[in-house]
């Protein structure tokens, strides 16, 4: 994409000015936007045909079919109305999202949500962002908007912010906080919350169209030597520990690495569409591509 709004960073890639989503569903919200919607009207796609006393709007009667039916009953055509939708985030800034090695996973979790902000606001969608690690953080928080004020601001917040040695529980609350109208939801982490939590949080977002985006490094999951002693700190507690390294316990740990990912995929699969990877940069093309496919 050519044109590009810069980020907090002078020496990154402009970020897209749009990126572009669909959902397949239909919206059931009362404005009007760009999605296809439950709601009938006089303009749009053609929906069908529905009897006068049925659709009260004489000015889209049908002469062709009131004249085939040989019960004499007046014809009316309907159409599909165009609706907005809610776009909403869920990030998680918990204490592994702090990593930084080929890249900052906060950096990159700013740079997606001012993106989308952006993005939706211009498709007269309405935005909200709930950043969340043990409990829901309003002061990097936007409640559902079509306004642009204060959207600076809580992306610069989210540049700056570093995490804590903190869980992502409060990623639960802020699941709850979506409502019950259907919104698309992006549930954006690196998905090394505890498996009860990680399956709590799709739960709770079972009635919405949930794309998971998972934030790793490529330094992360490093290669573990075969042999060693290899200092290992956990980024949630900040306990740090010894461990005597060996082929059966490196294996071990990789089985569990592996156990993990093929969960947060099943998880993902069965509560939404499938997930997008980001390993140390953002390829905004492919990101584009996916949420376009609408499923």
């Amino acid at each position: 994409m050519s044109s590009g709004i810069t980020t907090a960073n002078p020496t990154s890639r402009p970020l897209p000015v749009e990126l572009p989503y669909r959902i397949v569903w239909k919206s059931r919200a009362l404005r009007q936007g760009m999605h296809r919607s439950i709601q009938s009207g006089a303009g749009g796609l053609f929906r069908d045909l529905a009897t006068l006393l049925e659709y009260n709007d004489p000015r889209r009667i049908d002469l062709r079919q009131t004249l085939r039916d040989p019960f004499e009953g007046i014809h009316v055509r309907r159409f599909e109305e165009k609706s907005q939708t809610g776009v909403v985030m869920l990030l998680d800034i918990s204490g592994s999202m702090g990593f930084e090695g080929a890249a900052r996973k906060m950096a990159l979790a700013a740079d997606l949500a001012q993106v989308f902000a952006t993005s939706v606001r211009r498709a007269g969608d309405t935005f909200a962002l709930y950043a969340a690690d043990e409990a829901i953080r309003e002061e990097l928080s936007v409640p559902p908007t079509r306004s642009r004020a204060g959207e600076a601001e809580m992306i610069a917040r989210l540049r700056a912010h570093v995490p804590e040695r903190k869980g992502a529980s409060g990623l639960l609350d802020a699941a709850r906080m979506v409502g019950h109208r259907r919104n698309l939801v992006l549930v954006v982490s690196d998905f090394l919350l505890p498996e009860e939590q990680l399956e709590d949080v799709f739960e709770a977002l079972s009635n919405h169209d949930v794309v998971p985006i998972r934030i790793a490094d490529s330094r992360e999951s490093a290669t573990l030597p075969a042999w060693g002693l290899v200092e290992l700190s956990d980024l949630e507690t900040g306990r740090r520990r010894l461990v005597a390294m060996r082929p059966a316990l490196r294996a071990e740990w990789q089985r569990r690495f592996e156990a993990r990912r093929s969960l947060f995929r099943s998880l993902a699969g069965r509560y939404g569409r499938e997930p997008f990877e980001i390993t140390d940069t953002i390829s905004w093309d492919r990101l584009g591509a996916h949420l376009a496919t609408g499923a």
